[in-house]
């Protein structure tokens, strides 16, 4: 028998979240590491569900709100090796290929400032990520005047000259 179920990640207004799947204790160490180092001043929480032995939500951060926040979520999740970050100062763009290098991170499945859902299957055995929703169904097709906001947007933010 199988059961498919939605938990919605619940994180401040102004965050970002990252979701992804990695297989091995130490995970939350160097997510931790990956971060501090590329961004000193950093503020987020990671927590991550350990799927064998006691079956713990693991944790660190350097935000202690933020931190709770990724346990709460990842304690509503509960899928093996699932992994969250909630980003409080940094967009996911700072980390993301550093967080995707380490040894151990087999999936992200979602990085955004978006409503999100995870899609989980549960079994007798567990849980599993299936996938996720990251904000809403699109709406229509991008014009000139779009384009024009769109570039604007990432000048004023700093990520285009």
């Amino acid at each position: 028998m199988i059961e498919i179920k939605t938990v919605k990640i619940d994180f401040p207004k102004g965050c970002n979240v990252i979701l992804g799947q990695s297989h091995f204790i130490k995970t939350v160490e160097d997510i931790y590491e990956a971060i501090v180092t590329s961004v000193p001043g950093a503020k987020f929480g990671v927590a991550f569900c350990e799927s064998s032995g006691p079956c713990l939500i693991r944790h660190d951060g350097t935000d202690p709100e933020l931190e709770n926040i990724a346990i709460k979520n990842a304690l509503a999740v509960s899928s093996g090796h699932f992994f969250i970050i909630i980003l409080g100062n940094i967009y996911p763009i700072n980390v993301l290929n550093t967080i995707k290098n380490i040894q151990e991170v087999c999936t992200i499945y979602c990085a955004t400032a978006n409503p999100v859902e995870v899609i989980i299957a549960e079994t007798e055995n567990g849980r599993g990520v299936i996938g996720v929703i990251d904000g809403f169904k699109s709406k229509g097709i991008e014009g000139e005047k779009e384009k024009e906001e769109r570039k604007r947007f990432l000048r004023e933010i700093g990520y285009k000259r």
